[in-house]
């Protein structure tokens, strides 16, 4: 019944919160990576396109730049963490992907306790995400203890999928020799969970599923449009005129097939950005949600349809110029949560966005830290713990700038029958209501 798994739901919540469990912790300082040189083939293969065929979108310039096979940023770098161009928030804390974890493990429950289970993570940077959560499902194996539970990570940057092999199976992953096989690297947890490796969310078998996707849709290439006297037009790149080593925006001069069928009518801001492949990426979950089962929970910088020019690079931690030295800086533009919605369709069900403040706040990351604190005696690693917290929470750091956001399958918001929870645990809503979301919904024990 609906009712006794949402009450199966929060005492699995408060029993992990409770526990004085802790793996080790990741020392988060803040550095700048070494001055890289200009990436030249980059750019001799951004003009040349662009002398061959005329300038090219925004789109096509952040594919060029991040996933091209040979000269791409994501490609050839190991760009996370403190020495490299940026930091996400599992490299922080590991409470972040242990929260994830929790998370994942409720929604599962919420869904009737399927036998299979497919975690599939979209963009696991060096897998410090997946390692957490794993470690989640560890702790809470007596729970899964009848689920066969497998990883599937989507990963197009051959360096990263070589340090999520290394810290997720300890090297023993092995490169598929047989280049028609969708899966390019498998192997085993030490608990003997397996692990696929696969280019596109294309190649991921059907079954239930619970996708996450940390920082993976704000890299995905945009498209960007300005509204002029003669309509709405595309910002292009184009190759500087008085110096034909760097690039510039130009303003295509007439309507193009992206202006014409991205920008939603009606359309009230002066400048928009569209991520397209976005927006296919997420009717692709919504799709599979919605046949197969499962939820996926989406957690990136963004807005919900009010921003307009986001799009920055970073290098060394610090802004970049989106144009200088092609290759050798990240490129990302806030995710338009408005869009997304619009594109998930009415298939599955959509929640958020909401802060990453409130989303771990009503996963109760301060019990999570006030039962670590109680429990730790070394005074380096209680330093770490807080300013993890404050860097997580603080709404001048990352607490308000990142936003999560979900899609459910339409019977996990059903309104389940009237009946009365067991005795020492109440809900909040004493009417019959759908049972709540962890993290978009604050849980209240008694």
């Amino acid at each position: 019944m609906r009712s006794l798994i949402n009450v199966q739901t929060q005492l699995l919540v408060r029993r992990f919160l409770t526990s004085s469990t802790a793996g080790r912790w990741r020392l988060f300082c803040s550095s700048s990576s070494e001055e890289e040189m200009p990436q030249p083939s980059v750019l001799r293969h951004l003009t040349a396109k662009i002398k061959a065929t005329g300038p090219i979108s925004v789109a096509e310039y952040m594919r060029e730049v991040l996933t091209n096979p040979v000269t791409g940023y994501y490609v050839r770098n190991n760009m996370l963490g403190p020495e490299g161009d940026f930091i996400t928030s599992p490299e922080i804390s590991q409470i972040f992907g242990e929260l994830i974890g929790v998370w994942i493990v409720t929604e599962w429950i919420s869904a009737g306790r399927p036998k299979r289970l497919q975690l599939v993570e979209l963009g696991p940077g060096k897998g410090s995400l997946a390692e957490d959560v794993l470690r989640v499902l560890g702790q809470l194996r007596s729970v899964l203890s009848h689920c066969s539970v497998s990883l599937h990570l989507v990963e197009v940057s051959p360096a990263l999928s070589g340090l999520q092999a290394l810290r997720l199976t300890g090297g023993s992953a092995q490169e598929n020799q047989n280049h028609h096989d969708p899966v390019y690297r498998q192997g085993l947890t030490s608990t003997g969970l397996p692990v696929c490796w696969y280019r596109s969310l294309d190649d991921v078998p059907e079954g239930f599923s619970i996708f996450v996707a940390h920082e993976f849709f704000d890299a995905l290439p945009i498209h960007k449009f300005q509204r002029t006297q003669s309509g709405w037009r595309e910002m292009m790149v184009d190759i500087e005129l008085e110096n034909p080593d760097k690039l510039r925006f130009v303003l295509s001069p007439s309507p193009t097939l992206a202006s014409t069928a991205l920008v939603q009518e009606g359309e009230g801001r002066s400048h928009v950005e569209v991520c397209a492949e976005g927006g296919v990426i997420v009717q692709q979950l919504s799709r599979r949600i919605s046949e197969e089962g499962g939820a996926a929970l989406i957690a990136d910088y963004g807005h919900d349809g009010t921003k307009t020019d986001t799009f920055r690079g970073f290098k060394g931690h610090r802004l970049h110029d989106v144009l200088a030295s092609p290759g050798s800086a990240d490129l990302t533009a806030d995710v338009d949560f408005s869009f997304l919605r619009r594109m998930a369709g009415d298939g599955v069900a959509c929640l958020g966005p909401i802060t990453q403040r409130v989303f771990l706040k009503n996963m109760g990351i301060d019990t999570r830290m006030q039962v670590l604190l109680r429990n730790c005696v070394d005074a380096s690693i209680r330093k770490q713990l807080i300013n993890s917290y404050d860097a997580l929470t603080n709404p001048d750091r990352m607490g308000e700038r990142f936003h999560f956001f979900s899609l459910l399958h339409l019977s996990r918001l059903a309104t389940p029958p009237n009946t009365t929870p067991p005795e020492g645990l109440t809900l909040q809503k004493k009417t019959p209501a759908a049972p709540p979301v962890a993290g978009f919904t604050e849980l209240s024990f008694s």
